[in-house]
């Protein structure tokens, strides 16, 4: 019997009259790292997004390997989003306890668990900083240590190397393949065919918000009959892409916060004030 942590059957996601999801299904193997790769408005971040509960399908469902869904599991789930969402005001420390406590974590393993993986990413003395004056890879970093801290069984990663120098980038995809060894599953959604091939044990291309593939490289490359993951993905993805979509749904202040905690945007007259980067 396959090790199963998550099953989507049949998610579909609507905005008015535009359907950007349709009829999407897959499993998640625990120590799986999927690479999630798609053009501008193929759906990838529509997809993270509801697995981590910032929207609601509009159709099926999602349910972990004990029988629970998202709303009832997100502890389960760490997000490094695209756009970071840090509070400036707060040290990385603080952003991440802060983070760490709504999981109902404690302190102290937050700051155990922290403290071992900042060391290798080289940001144990910026723990103590405040995040205003970070660099883009120094917020990258501090949001994948915030995802990490409360040991979660899937971590969604959206474009996570984006702003990593090489050696960072390189530190990230052992900690990547740490989660995997420890039987946690990854979706790593990125643009990037190259590092997707170079990390990930499965690949899901995703055009016009359909599943194209879902395999190992070789299974693609088999199924296509072309010599190279680049090849297979034009060929799969050869008609026009749609435009890129954005869209806000109307929301609730606890789903305003949460949208902001993992995706950095607030619905303006919401909640007050302005803490993200």
């Amino acid at each position: 019997m396959e090790d199963i942590l998550l099953r989507a059957r049949n998610i579909s996601k609507n905005f008015g009259e535009l359907e950007v999801l349709d009829s999407i299904n897959f499993d998640i193997k625990k120590g799986e790292i999927i690479g999630l790769v798609g053009s501008n408005g193929a759906g990838k971040t529509t997809l993270l997004r509801i697995l981590s509960g910032v929207y609601n399908a509009t159709a099926g469902e999602i349910k972990f390997d004990n029988g629970e869904t998202i709303e009832t599991a997100r502890q389960r789930i760490g997000v490094v989003p695209e756009s970071t969402g840090l509070y400036s005001r707060l040290t990385a420390w603080e952003n991440i306890r802060y983070h760490s406590r709504l999981y109902g974590v404690r302190d102290e393993f937050a700051w155990r668990r922290t403290s071992q993986l900042a060391e290798p990413l080289g940001m144990t003395n910026a723990l103590s900083r405040h995040t205003k004056g970070f660099s883009r890879g120094m917020r990258q970093k501090t949001a994948l240590l915030r995802a990490l801290a409360h040991s979660p069984h899937l971590l969604l990663l959206d474009e996570p190397t984006s702003g990593l120098d090489i050696t960072s980038a390189r530190t990230l995809r052992k900690l990547i393949l740490k989660l995997k060894d420890e039987r946690g599953a990854v979706i790593y959604s990125t643009h990037q065919l190259a590092e997707a091939e170079q990390i990930c044990t499965r690949i899901i291309i995703i055009h016009n918000g359909e599943i194209r593939a879902d395999g190992t490289v070789l299974e693609i490359l088999e199924s296509t009959n072309k010599n190279s993951l680049e090849e297979a993905y034009v060929h799969l993805t050869s008609d026009d892409a749609r435009p890129r979509f954005e869209h806000e749904e109307k929301t609730t202040r606890l789903s305003a916060w949460w949208r902001q905690l993992f995706t950095g945007k607030l619905p303006p007259k919401q909640i007050g004030g302005d803490e993200s980067e």
